[in-house]
């Protein structure tokens, strides 16, 4: 993952201090994205971070359907299918901020089972998902290999800040207002885990995603 924002500003762009915002609709992100990952030869781990809201799983889907056309096989990998089982999961309470950022993912088995294999010199051999949270049992999925030009296009909340090993990281961002007006009331307990994440949210493409249905690229300058 590069340390800055991909991409070039284009037209009807506003500036703010030392980036640039580019206004984009969802169909223009998608193909953005897509491009950047076809520019890359080899297996492509993607990551798309981003709170439930921003819809990153949807742009995961799109940009996996874009590039199947093209003729390169895509996994889409839906993190919250990696989280640990509700006795450690859990362990805290269910609305613990710090619980859920720190002990509700299984970072160990995504990297074993998905970004490890999925790496240009890794097996190829990727588990779609592990944990079924609904029933707190393990699936029984098989594994699909990915050939030597295959993409993962890892999405979910939470993600980035935690060294998972990937090449291309988008994350959409949402203010604590906007958290706050589109996450469901059972779920306002989230807000502070979002806050914090963001600090160690870096990305190639940012995007701002208070109105997910508007979003808007920050570029580096």
């Amino acid at each position: 993952m590069s340390g800055g924002w991909a991409g070039r500003a284009g037209r009807g762009c506003g500036s703010i201090g030392r980036v640039l915002v580019t206004p984009t609709s969802r169909a223009a992100l998608a193909e953005e994205v897509v491009e950047l990952v076809a520019a890359r030869p080899g297996r492509v781990r993607l990551l798309l971070d981003g709170p439930a809201p921003a819809r990153p799983g949807e742009l995961a889907a799109e940009v996996a359907t874009a590039l199947r056309a093209r003729g390169r096989a895509a996994v889409v990998v839906d993190a919250a299918d990696f989280l640990r089982p509700a006795s450690v999961r859990l362990e805290q309470g269910r609305t613990d901020p710090d619980a859920l950022l720190e002990r509700w993912l299984d970072d160990a088995a995504l990297r074993r089972e998905v970004l490890e294999p999925a790496a240009q010199n890794g097996s190829g051999q990727v588990l779609p998902r592990l944990w079924n949270t609904r029933t707190d049992r393990a699936y029984r999925d098989g594994y699909t290999a990915l050939p030597a030009d295959g993409v993962v296009a890892l999405h979910g909340a939470l993600l980035l800040g935690r060294g998972l090993p990937v090449e291309l990281a988008v994350h959409f961002r949402m203010s604590p207002a906007a958290l706050t007006r589109t996450l469901g009331q059972d779920l306002q307990w989230t807000v502070p885990a979002h806050v914090r994440h963001e600090r160690g949210a870096d990305a190639d493409l940012l995007v701002l995603a208070d109105h997910p249905d508007r979003p808007a690229v920050q570029r580096a300058r």
